[in-house]
């Protein structure tokens, strides 16, 4: 069958520009990237500050910086983008968008890279008592208001969460001269990254109040104050813990859900703990020619994180369109112990790279501990870590070049272990 297009990329984010020069790199040269926005960049266009590219540039660049460098790229490469485009649906082998100049337009397509990214979870997930007023604001929509257009969002302000997000606005508000009252976090440790709890509020003697949460927000018009109460180990308030703060502004940092409604159009398989789609080790999800990176796939702390995993994304790709389905026997990457969630969730030993690197999350805070990698019943690979933590992503990678008859692999287990 003729394609109109060889490789769709939907997003033009920090994943889908990664995605698509590996694409390009690889040999696909027909590709088109989708994206809603009037910008490439996704969300590094408003995180202005710094700590981006340690890993992908080695040097320290802030967010526009980082996506800047691969917007040169896409347009030196001239690798055709669609801006102000919203895709309304997809299927296997094609994409439905609509934009100003072209209208309604389906383009057939021998494959497609989702890199939709993630949105930020509402207030009205969380079933907080109280009236709606104004002065409550996700992190992410205050970051916009304040770096890309120049707006103040207030002066006294209450965050909850610790996500990095939330950290980071906790430092950009201090700076614009707010006074951020507390960060409450629901659990008992951070959501976010340590550095970020060390320069975003250690820095600036902010306090975080672990197992905390707010009970009530008062305030008709605007936001007048906010409650927290402690929460016990099965999170419901515990009586006569509350403490009131009186603010105009609430921030929420409770977490980021992958934009996967196209993937569900499609059918894509997701996972229920990450809500992104179900993917082997060629990131390819359950319906044969989509691939998936970045946020849409599960959430990342860091983005050279994400550029990584964009590029493999977009070699794999570029392999499918050149060679077609390949017959592959995956077999299950099972957690346990400690170990929340890893992507990706299975793997063929026999067609693998030489190398792959697991992503994982855990599900608690866990000192001197270990991560072992188990091929059925024998140990690839364990490292030590003197600390595991929920809001750390770690790694471990697998050589097809160990010892070990892969043909007869049925199982791969990752799992946190004692410190012997």
């Amino acid at each position: 069958m003729k394609y109109d297009k060889d490789l769709i990329i939907i997003g033009a984010g920090p994943a889908g520009l990664a995605a698509a020069l590996s694409s390009k790199e690889n040999g696909c040269t027909n590709i088109l990237i989708i994206e809603r926005s009037q910008y490439m960049g996704g969300i590094l266009n408003q995180c202005i500050h710094n700590g981006f590219g340690l890993h992908t540039f080695h040097q320290e660049l802030t967010g526009p910086e980082y996506a800047a460098r691969y917007e040169k790229s896409i347009q030196d490469q001239h690798i055709p983008i669609s801006l102000n485009t919203m895709v309304l649906s997809i299927a296997a082998h094609s994409v439905t968008y609509v934009n100003q100049t072209e209208g309604l337009v389906t383009l057939t397509c021998h494959a497609i890279i989702l890199a939709m990214g993630c949105r930020e979870r509402p207030r009205g997930a969380l079933n907080i008592p109280g009236y709606r007023p104004s002065g409550i604001y996700p992190a992410g929509t205050a970051q916009q208001l304040m770096n890309i257009e120049g707006k103040s969002v207030g002066k006294r302000i209450v965050i909850l969460g610790s996500g990095d997000i939330g950290l980071i606005m906790a430092r950009r508000l201090t700076l614009e001269g707010s006074k951020v009252l507390a960060v409450a976090e629901i659990m008992p440790y951070s959501g976010g990254l340590k550095r970020n709890i060390v320069q975003c509020l250690d820095d600036f003697h902010i306090p975080l109040y672990l197992s905390h949460t707010i009970t009530q927000i008062e305030g008709k018009k605007r936001v007048e104050g906010v409650t927290l109460q402690k929460v016990g180990t099965d999170r419901k308030p515990i009586e006569g813990t509350t403490m009131h703060f009186d603010c105009d502004t609430l921030l929420l940092s409770v977490g980021l859900i992958p934009e996967n409604e196209l993937s569900i159009q499609a059918h894509v398989a997701l996972s229920p703990i990450t809500h992104g789609p179900l993917v082997d080790d060629t990131l390819q999800t359950s319906v044969a020619g989509i691939f998936a990176c970045g946020n849409v796939l599960h959430v990342h702390d860091l983005v050279d994180f994400v550029s990584e995993e964009a590029a493999l994304a977009g070699k794999m790709a570029s392999d499918y369109v050149k060679n077609g389905e390949k017959q592959r026997n995956n077999i299950p990457l099972h957690c346990k112990n400690g170990v929340r969630y890893s992507v990706p969730q299975s793997i063929d030993p026999l067609e693998m790279e030489q190398e792959i690197t697991i992503r994982f999350r855990v599900t608690d805070v866990f000192h001197n501990r270990s991560v072992a990698l188990y091929a059925n019943k024998t140990l690839l690979k364990k490292i030590k870590k003197k600390i595991l933590a929920p809001g750390e992503m770690e790694t471990i990678t697998i050589k097809k070049t160990q010892d070990i008859a892969w043909n007869e692999v049925q199982a791969l287990t990752i799992q946190t272990e004692e410190t012997v």
